[in-house]
């Protein structure tokens, strides 16, 4: 699967050899601009793999486009940069940058870079995915324990039973537990 890059330098020369490198080794460059406001653009609409931005870009530098990329989950980002000071490389760090780069770039540094911001990327999405299901769990653990303390409060079960219940109706209506203690909670199931 080729993994498709949206790059954003302000210098023509510049990206146009980072195009070449790119193809050379085997990335596809879907979107290219000067601009960083351009840039969260064309990640918006191609949805690539990774975004390489610099930072000084006109309408809007590398850092803000980083955070606005990294913050909508849009794909990962590499900062290609000038600057090596540790405060600019901290302040891509925090804008979400997943690896940094500094020109005059080697190819043998380029690769590397490209792949582990990638890679980063790829388990960010996967902790987030696996965050969001342990988030929907404890919501269904939630409503079901509202629902049983309901029938308990409402129709003098017992805790086993009231359980007992909501997982017996839904499994004879094929549908989730979470649903069926949703409409004991709002009253629309009683035994």
């Amino acid at each position: 699967m080729t993994i498709r890059v949206v790059i954003a330098e302000d210098e023509a020369i510049i990206r146009l050899d980072l195009r070449e490198t790119l193809e050379e080794e085997g990335y596809e460059v879907v979107g290219e601009t000067g601009r960083g406001d351009k840039a969260i653009e064309l990640v918006r609409e191609l949805r690539p793999d990774l975004a390489i931005l610099d930072i000084k870009m006109p309408h809007m530098d590398g850092l803000e486009a980083a955070r606005v990329i990294s913050q909508e989950r849009i794909c990962g980002v590499l900062m290609l940069t000038a600057f090596s000071q540790r405060e600019v490389v901290e302040d891509a760090r925090d804008a979400g940058a997943l690896a940094y780069l500094v020109k005059p770039y080697q190819k043998s540094d380029l690769i590397p870079a490209i792949e582990v911001a990638i890679g980063r990327f790829r388990e960010l999405q996967q902790l987030s995915g696996e965050v969001d299901a342990l988030g929907e769990q404890l919501e269904a653990r939630k409503a079901i324990d509202r629902a049983k303390g309901v029938l308990i409060d409402e129709c003098g079960m017992k805790e086993g039973e009231a359980f007992t219940f909501i997982q017996r109706t839904a499994m004879s209506e094929r549908s989730r537990m979470r649903d069926v203690a949703d409409r004991i909670i709002s009253g629309n199931l009683r035994p």
